[in-house]
């Protein structure tokens, strides 16, 4: 491995680097460690969202090539201090809800009823499980089979409309990609 390393990487700078597994890395410069060799890129979001970026941490010692692609030769600004509290919060609320889904899938053996509570948990926070029910705002209840017409409320509620709408258009995409799956493998 032949490997120039910089004393120094300016932050806001543009780097790629290619890695031992020959993964190329490319991104804008957060920080550097001379010490231990540890830069820290901003890249592109994996997930293809422009308004998000991926933070990859990359060891210098264990990069075969390294281009600086743009350098920066302005002073940054100091980077905002990050909210520790609101941090600690969303992380603390993130685990409740994991522990929270967990537990309730734990309690429905039911593939097609997991799938549906899934669902519902990924838009709607107020779900839980009633024995083999699903409870959603305390005022609607789904039974097995899990199907539209085993949505049960008050019928004129606005929280009644919304699950009932909601279990009918979980149940379409479920069919129409059952479909679309068996007509791939013929």
């Amino acid at each position: 491995m032949s490997t120039v390393v910089s004393d120094c990487f300016t932050i806001g700078s543009i780097v790629a680097t290619k890695t031992c597994y020959n993964e190329e890395i490319e991104g804008e410069v957060l920080a550097f460690d001379p010490q231990t060799k540890m830069l820290i890129l901003k890249c592109p979001s994996s997930s293809g969202n422009p308004k998000r970026h991926d933070v990859n941490i990359v060891n210098l010692s264990l990069v075969s090539d390294v281009q600086i692609k743009k350098e920066v030769t302005t002073v940054p600004e100091p980077p905002q201090s990050l909210n520790l509290h609101r941090l600690n919060t969303r992380v603390r609320n993130s685990i409740e809800n994991k522990r929270r889904l967990v537990s309730a899938l734990s309690a429905c053996l039911d593939p097609e009823g997991q799938r549906l509570f899934l669902a519902i948990a990924r838009v709607i926070d107020d779900v839980s499980w009633a024995g083999q029910n699903i409870r959603v705002y305390n005022e609607v209840t789904i039974t097995p089979p899990y199907k539209v017409e085993n949505v049960i409320g008050e019928q004129d509620s606005k929280p009644y409309n919304y699950i009932r709408k909601f279990v009918e258009r979980h149940w379409k995409d479920h069919r129409d990609h059952a479909a679309a799956s068996h007509s791939n493998q013929q």
